[in-house]
């Protein structure tokens, strides 16, 4: 008797141990879960150990060595924010407060000008040009600066295009003119290098110099180079206002040309007199999708813009970069010509100062120099009132005295058609913005609303106060369907073996607090964040935790299944 008792002992105790011991580092109970598919919310739970989702919905008898109750609060895939320009602001705070605290869990830069790669002329450059924020740059490529971020600290994943804009001025400089053959060729093979580091294709923006220089058949030419690797062309349109049809046209040409797939960055019709091009623009993207060209677009939920004053001046002026730009300005007879310019309408160049339709809706937000630093937050009508100068000279004269292009929000867009566009079925969605904090050398500057609200802002003013389209249908434009066109690999979804990026949010709370007059706040409503399994946002709180790591294309060579 006493033998045949020690099996069954033992027996018992292992079954208990089976039950009781935890089977995962985490299990998030009771939770509404969006799982990015677009289908039906359930309440369920979330299992996760290490990296990765282990269970997702039914995880059984599986119990977590942490358990959170989740109950009554909504369970989504971790957000994709398809422009950011937390480039520099992630180097010198990897928190990226103003996006973790809206659920983004990956930043992708690359709009026209990356990281990477960079000659020792371009390097001295940009220690040059930084200004509140200032950092060393040791790499030289674009996969040695998303390692040197990550190496840094960053609270979130981060990725890249490479850009158009870089190789160019890599090769030519900021010359107006088209690549040899020669240069040409040495920039394919700049974008096929940055390919197989990971980089997820090309990105352009059109209607600054020098990228405004480029012609379509070398932008053909760079994506011929991405596209085996599987890159996509993104682009800042050539035009968002008087040929936005014909640049819409372009963009779709590069793709059929490459075979590549593309997206419209910040999808707009600037100025009221575009504002019923819409349809049009919706027209012709569907035809080149049911044409089996993959085209899609991305946005920010705003009727402002934000960029420089160099969006406000005539590209020809701009040749040769900052410096050859400002001296030029200081010239009575090129200062003559450009006011000139920049009051006369026209389709050959994209002019937001005059699309706003009146210097009082172009509010300066970003200088270089502290004593300009008072005018931030104020309209150019208002400087210009300061100092007694039409609005074109203060432009100018602003651009020369900070050393800079100025950062300025220009107020383009009509809300009726933001509206339209986000319920777009292949629109997803970018802050165009970086990654900040309201605190430290933030503080400096001020920046566009976007940047802290442009996530938050769809989840709270359009899926719940508007009802303009479903939590579920939100969710998958915020990371499922972001992460398939891009094509990456265990990320987006809620399913078992993606990486464990999950957001915890408050569906009847969640909103965007940041206005143009005091952007510097956070969003409300996120009340958890996981990036790669580690939580970066509990309660409400950061934790300071900075688990982000690279995420690469498909062209990467160096892949090896867990990387990514």
């Amino acid at each position: 008797m006493r033998a045949a008792s020690v099996p069954s002992t033992l027996a018992f105790v292992l079954l208990t141990s089976c039950v009781t011991a935890p089977a995962a580092d985490l299990v998030l109970r009771g939770g509404t879960i969006y799982d990015g598919s677009g289908s039906a919310p359930y309440v369920g739970d979330v299992a996760i150990t290490g990296d990765s989702l282990v269970a997702v919905g039914d995880v059984g008898r599986t119990r977590g060595a942490v358990e959170l109750d989740v109950s009554g609060l909504a369970v989504a895939p971790g957000f994709i924010n398809m422009l950011s320009w937390g480039t520099e602001s992630l180097l010198h705070d990897g928190r990226g407060l103003s996006d973790v605290m809206q659920g983004v869990t990956l930043e992708v830069f690359g709009e026209g000008t990356s990281m990477g790669p960079i000659s020792d002329t371009m390097r001295v450059e940009m220690l040059a040009e930084q200004g509140d924020i200032r950092f060393e740059v040791p790499w030289t490529t674009l996969g040695e600066y998303l390692e040197h971020m990550v190496d840094n600290g960053v609270s979130v994943n981060v990725a890249s295009f490479v850009g158009a804009t870089t190789v160019r001025i890599h090769e030519l400089g900021y010359d107006n003119r088209a690549p040899t053959a020669e240069e040409l060729s040495r920039m394919q093979e700049l974008v096929r290098a940055a390919m197989r580091e990971g980089a997820l294709g090309v990105g352009s923006s059109l209607i600054y110099a020098p990228a405004f220089y480029a012609q379509t058949d070398e932008l053909i030419a760079l994506m011929q180079a991405a596209a085996p690797f599987g890159g996509m062309y993104i682009s800042h349109l050539r035009s968002e206002a008087n040929q936005l049809l014909e640049s819409v046209d372009e963009l779709i040409r590069i793709a059929r040309e490459s075979g590549a797939p593309a997206e419209i960055y910040h999808l707009k019709q600037a100025g009221s007199a575009n504002w019923d091009k819409l349809d049009s623009v919706i027209a012709r993207i569907e035809r080149a999708r049911a044409d089996g060209v993959r085209i899609t677009t991305d946005m920010y939920t705003y009727t402002a813009g934000a960029t420089g004053l160099d969006a406000a001046m005539p590209p020809w002026v701009q040749e040769g970069g900052y410096e050859a730009w400002a001296a030029r300005l200081r010239d009575p007879a090129v200062r003559r010509k450009v006011i000139n310019e920049m009051r006369t309408p026209t389709n050959a160049w994209e002019n937001l100062m005059l699309l706003a339709g009146d210097p009082e809706r172009v509010i300066l937000v970003g200088f270089k120099a502290d004593s300009l630093k008072r005018h931030t937050g104020k309209t150019l009508k208002a400087v210009s009132a300061e100092y007694g100068w039409s609005p074109e000279e203060t432009a100018i004269e602003l651009v020369i005295r900070d050393g800079s292009r100025v950062g300025t929000v220009y107020f383009l867009m009509n809300e009726d058609n933001v509206r339209r566009q986000l319920q777009l079925p292949y629109m997803s969605f970018g802050s165009d913005g970086g990654a900040l904090a309201p605190e430290g050398v933030f503080l400096k500057s001020n920046t566009h609303p976007r940047a802290y609200g442009n996530f938050a802002r769809v989840l709270g003013r359009y899926v719940r106060d508007e009802q303009l389209i479903t939590l579920q249908e939100a969710v998958r434009k915020l990371a499922t369907m972001p992460a398939e066109h891009l094509g990456l690999r265990r990320r987006g979804s809620l399913s078992a073996g993606f990486h464990a990026d999950v957001v915890v949010f408050d569906p009847a709370t969640v909103a965007d607090k940041s206005t143009f007059e005091e952007p510097h706040q956070l969003a409300e409503g996120m009340r958890h964040v996981f990036v790669n399994g580690v939580a970066v946002v509990r309660d409400g709180v950061h934790t300071g935790a900075t688990p982000g790591r690279v995420v690469r294309g498909a062209g990467w060579t160096g892949w090896n299944g867990n990387r990514n």
